[in-house]
């Protein structure tokens, strides 16, 4: 088991910490509290996109298009191209590598809003799920959130995905594919020490990562899974604090920092100053 660190009451949490071989659950907290994700939704879509892939419905070099309705920026690559007209496997790269906005809503558009939302309820998932394109503006006639879910959720399904049981092992090895670039070790990831952008192989202390992050002003969400020298994890942390009258990114992300910490050292069994190789 993994005592988890103390977390700043002030913010919503949903944690959970699964072994990623059996399924054990080794640390949770608020596991089934539902939170905003962000773009955690994201792999959802991947998940779609590689089962089209995988059954030949859609070929890696066909080229996407962006409709005007859904031109989107801040969030990723695509948007600063001056060729758009990318494949569907480059698009959903960008998508693993820097949550791109603008490669997820042609992704979405291409398979289709309900398809997408389709996939985790297909997966056996109630409490999470991709449910809207990315928007510059969410006005009160759209839906709530882009994706929500909660812990004990997502650790599952990046749990199937490291054990090539969502569809098939192909699927899983795509979306883990893409998710093997995912540049964005801020969070939870942080503490791995790895190098953000080439850790697709073993890295620092023998660990290898796959996983995905989400942030907006309100919330910092990451799903992983770890695997090091000593054991395997599946994990999510999700903190929310849209109703806070401060911004608490600076807590919530020392206390996503030291969850890491825990992970690092269940998975190589190691301190940070072990000098071994």
């Amino acid at each position: 088991m993994i005592a988890l660190p103390p977390l700043d009451p002030r913010a919503t949490w949903s944690v959970a910490v699964l072994d990623a071989d059996d399924g054990t659950v080794l640390a949770q907290f608020q596991p089934d509290e539902q939170c905003e994700t962000a773009s955690i939704g994201k792999i959802f879509l991947l998940i779609e996109v590689a089962r089209r892939l995988e059954e030949g419905t859609l070929s890696e070099d066909d080229r996407i298009s962006v409709p005007d309705e859904h031109r989107v920026e801040d969030s990723g690559l695509l948007y600063r191209m001056h060729d758009q007209r990318i494949t569907v496997h480059d698009a959903a790269l960008l998508v693993g590598a820097v949550s791109d906005n603008l490669a997820t809503n042609a992704l979405i558009h291409l398979c289709g809003l309900e398809a997408v939302r389709r996939v985790a309820p297909d997966l056996g998932y109630t409490r999470t799920s991709l449910l809207d394109y990315i928007r510059n503006e969410r006005t009160p006639d759209l839906p709530w959130t882009p994706s929500y879910g909660t812990a004990a959720e997502l650790a599952d399904v990046i749990r199937r995905l490291g054990a090539g049981d969502v569809y098939s092992p192909g699927v899983c090895a795509r979306v883990l594919g893409w998710l093997a670039a995912d540049a964005d070790t801020s969070m939870t990831a942080d503490s791995f020490l790895l190098d953000p952008l080439a850790h697709v192989d073993a890295e620092y202390q023998g660990m290898v990562l796959r996983h995905k992050t989400g942030s907006v002003s309100f919330a910092r969400v990451d799903v992983g899974l770890l695997t090091g020298p000593a054991s395997r994890v599946a994990y999510a942390v999700a903190a929310n604090w849209k109703t806070s009258p401060v911004d608490l990114r600076a807590p919530v992300i020392d206390g996503m920092r030291a969850v890491g910490e825990l992970l690092r050292r269940h998975v190589t069994g190691r301190d940070r100053d072990d000098a071994r190789p």
